[in-house]
């Protein structure tokens, strides 16, 4: 059977027995704050299990994408080294929700294994956990599995959870049994590829809670996960998932890829790490396809760092397979959408943006690796024949922050060479850095002192309605006020902390900044302290006309973003903001520059929403299911409890939002756009004014403009000056050239006149005419000279001057005489009778001008 075959043989199968067949859901598991990625089939259906949730059908089959790559189901280190672990895999699975249970779930699994598939049953194991006597008795009782080959096992095999908390329960597992005498009965559950675990039987019956306790969940489940590219490989008669046909295109496409590594698949060349690395560039394309597709990008933290370590480590292992050092997985991303594409579509609806964000980390990557590559030698070579070859903490943190070389990396490649790296001093070095990091900021944290955090104390936000209120003091220290109602806004999700007025017994006392401290909302004054007692009624005043301005920007900011998933991508999200009075700033994930075309469109589009006058719904404190049901796009991030808020301006933009807005779009005025820039590697940052911050910028803009302007005069006089200062240089070089053709003047037969007539190099009109005036003072008398020069875009210029005594004694006049030499050259000219200039468009006729300068001249004396 294909592996098409066999997906689609176990989905029939279980459609017959009452199945609903549905959709896999998002590896990314939104709104799911325990997870980093979906690692189980049983994700989607958390909420059912756990008794909040329902759905229309009681049983269900599906085929589930997983990734296992954090927490605690994470097979990376073993991917590639093995033949069965897998960073993204497809989970088979059938659920029963409070409908059947241990027994309908025993008999099927061993129906479909052998009855259906045909496995040879002397070769399958069943695993209960060791007090799950149940379903002991059940594979004796409704399977005709050899009793021997139930087998007992503890916790630590036999009974599943998804994560830390959550549902749970026993479970039981099928083994199938590759050894070739049948003898692995010892080798159940050993973590070893000659017998291996193909399906996962869970009956969910309990809660894990955070303190460790189980409660008994109120309906009873059933959960089996069936591993898709282990079972191929069973099916198939292959020892290794790599040599199923799930994995084959993979192969064929990096054979042809790379001639090293076809040597080594047709065993030419028995090259294991070739093997290897292969293994682990068509693992870790399908993850990296899969995750991106379904809204993932690769980041510095969470789930966009676990990524990113999964693309450099197939961009390392890549560098194994022969091929060139140029970005190559993109390219292999294709292969993914024609073996995937059609049980999972958004894959190949997907593809371009997902070759797009490969392509920009692979290449910003490769950059990186050369470069530490080339240190890293360099450090290895020195110390791998000393006493004790190990890198030090010093040079790997060195490789880690100057270099941004991954310590994981360096720690693969001195595995390789046999070298260790001293990460407690690394561990060290990186916390110094941190702690730095926490010292600069940490003025700002430093706001309340420890008898300020009592849980008992609470204030209540009245900002959203109000610019001023009266409250009753709490806590006063130092320069430091706490209200039981206040309507200033703490820094919080971006937005920046309200400034005003506190007036406390008559006393106005000018507030700087404002912190959450648990429940309590800390108003720190500009004063070092004051004295006030508690219970004083306080009237609180903000900053009405900053908070104004500010709920511009935070407002547009939504907008902003909606549109910026308009017109880059869905893949765009948040990866950091500010919002202040003067102006907004956004990171979001993109992997390329986002060009001034773009900018103008996603301006045009705010601007055009914000002509709409869209009032504001603002939905506060509403259970945090509700919010997902109306579509609201979870702004900040996994960042947020049962109650939620959401800003509500129609359907254009819905979001997860806890701060202050405007009540109408109108409002903003007009949006701008001021920059755009990159601050890391698949992250894009673009800042924008609204409001009175627009007529700021226009005024600094302006000002800009001015000073360039006068920047700009003062530099084209100075230009201007020695442009001249130079063209006179220039010609005084030329000066001994010109003494020299004076020298050269030759008498015209029968007369005492002498002429002169010369084809110069000039770069202009203007110079030839300045070359003339400096020849005419080098003349004593009796001199006729015409000067010609060949000029630019095929132009002629000519000119012609005459001693003072010819023009007085023999009335010969340059006019004249220019005026009959550039009518050879298809010109004509004129000026004064001691000089004069013409110009022509024949500059292939110059010669013959010039020749007949002698009889032009006799032909004047005459």
């Amino acid at each position: 059977m294909t592996s098409k075959e066999i997906r689609q043989s176990f989905l029939d199968f279980f459609a017959a027995r009452g199945h609903e067949i549905v959709p896999s859901a998002p590896v990314i598991p939104h709104g799911d704050k325990t997870l980093l990625f979906t690692n189980a089939g049983m994700n989607q259906f958390k909420d059912v299990f756990l008794g909040v949730g329902s759905r229309s059908y009681t049983r269900a089959a599906d085929t589930q994408k997983v990734i296992r790559v954090s927490g605690k189901h994470n097979d990376l280190e073993e991917v590639g080294h093995d033949t069965y672990h897998h960073t993204f895999f497809e989970m088979l699975g059938n659920w029963s929700f409070g409908d059947y249970y241990k027994k309908e779930a025993i008999a099927w699994a061993w129906e479909l294994l052998t009855s259906e598939w045909k496995l040879d049953k002397s070769r399958l194991y069943a695993t209960v956990y060791e007090t799950d006597d149940e379903s002991f008795e059940l594979w004796k009782a409704v399977t005709d599995i050899d009793p021997a080959h139930i087998l007992r096992f503890g916790a630590k095999d036999n009974f599943w959870e998804m994560g830390e908390t959550g549902p749970c329960g026993p479970c039981s597992e099928i083994h199938y049994d590759h050894t070739p005498d049948k003898s692995g009965a010892h080798l159940v559950n050993a973590g070893v590829p000659e017998v291996i675990e193909i399906w996962n039987l869970v009956f969910i019956q309990y809660n894990r809670n955070p303190d460790g306790s189980l409660e008994e969940l109120p309906m009873k489940h059933v959960d089996t996960g069936m591993g898709f590219e282990r079972i191929c490989a069973v099916l198939q008669g292959k020892h290794s998932n790599y040599d199923s046909d799930v994995f084959t295109p993979y192969f064929d496409w990096i054979q042809n890829y790379s001639p090293t590594t076809a040597m080594a698949f047709a065993g030419v060349d028995e090259n294991q790490d070739v093997i290897i690395a292969s293994r682990v560039v068509a693992d870790h394309i399908r993850t990296l396809v899969v995750a991106i597709a379904d809204g993932a990008m690769p980041g510095n933290d969470g789930r966009g760092y676990v990524l990113r370590r999964i693309l450099r480590r197939a961009a390392r292992y890549g560098r194994k397979l022969g091929g060139s050092n140029s970005p190559f997985l993109y390219d292999l991303a294709n292969v993914v959408a024609e073996t995937m594409g059609a049980i999972f579509p958004e894959v190949r609806e997907r593809l371009h943006l997902v070759q797009d964000v490969i392509r920009a980390e692979e290449g910003s990557f490769n950059v990186t690796l050369d470069r530490g590559l080339a240190l890293f030698e360099e450090i290895a070579e020195t110390i791998e024949d000393s006493e004790s070859p190990s890198i030090t903490g010093e040079d790997a943190f060195k490789l880690y922050d100057t270099f941004g070389f991954p310590i994981d990396l360096t720690q693969v490649l001195a595995k390789e060479r046999g070298l260790s790296v001293d990460m407690p001093r690394f561990e060290e070095l990186l916390q110094e850095q941190k702690d730095r990091s926490l010292r600069v900021h940490a003025s700002k944290k430093q706001v309340v002192s420890a008898t300020m955090e009592m849980s008992d104390v609470q204030s209540e936000f009245t900002g959203y309605e109000h610019f001023e209120d009266t409250g009753k003091t709490l806590v006063v220290e130092g320069n430091t006020v706490i209200l039981d109602r206040t309507p200033f806004y703490a820094e919080s999700g971006g937005q920046i902390s309200d400034t005003g007025i506190l007036t406390i017994d008559g006393n106005h006392h000018r507030v700087k900044d404002v912190r959450k401290v648990g429940a309590a909302i800390a108003h720190v004054l500009e004063e070092e302290a004051i004295e006030a007692n508690p219970g004083a009624i306080t009237k609180a005043a903000i900053d009405r006309p900053r908070r104004i301005d500010i709920m511009r920007n935070h407002s547009a900011t939504h907008l902003m973003h909606s549109a910026l998933r308009k017109v880059l991508g869905e893949h765009v999200h948040q990866a950091g903001s500010l919002v202040t009075p003067d102006h907004l700033r956004f990171d979001f994930s993109h992997f390329q520059k986002v060009t001034p075309e773009e900018l103008r469109e996603i301006e045009a589009i705010v601007n055009e929403k914000i002509r709409e006058t869209i009032k504001l719904i603002h939905h506060r404190n509403i259970p945090f299911e509700e919010a997902k049901k109306m579509g609201a796009l979870m702004f900040f991030g996994d960042k947020y409890g049962a109650f939620v808020n959401v800003v509500d301006f129609g359907p254009f933009s819905r979001e997860f939002c806890g701060g202050t807005h405007v009540a109408n779009i109108a409002e903003i005025g007009l949006f701008k756009f001021t920059s755009e820039s990159s601050i890391a590697s698949g992250v894009r940052r673009i800042e924008a004014v609204t409001g009175r911050g627009i007529e700021q910028w226009l005024i600094a803009e302006e000002k800009k403009y001015s000073e360039l302007s006068r920047e700009y005069d003062a530099l084209l006089a100075e230009k201007q000056k020695l442009e001249k200062d130079l063209t006179k240089l220039r010609l005084e070089a030329r000066r001994d050239e010109m003494k020299k053709l004076a020298a050269s003047a030759k008498v015209l037969d029968g007369t005492s006149v002498r002429i002169i007539s010369s084809e110069l190099s000039a770069r202009d009109a203007g110079e030839l005419q300045s070359l003339g005036e400096m020849l005419r003072e080098e003349m004593k008398s009796g001199v006729v000279a015409v000067l010609g020069a060949k000029l630019a875009e095929d132009k002629v210029s000519l000119v012609a001057v005459v001693s003072d005594d010819l023009v007085k004694e023999k009335k010969i006049k340059a006019g004249d005489i220019i005026g009959k030499i550039a009518e050879i050259v298809g010109g004509k000219g004129g000026g004064r009778p001691q000089l004069a200039q013409a110009g022509g468009k024949y500059p292939e006729k110059l010669s013959d001008a010039l020749k007949n300068v002698e009889d032009i001249v006799r032909e004047s004396l005459s």
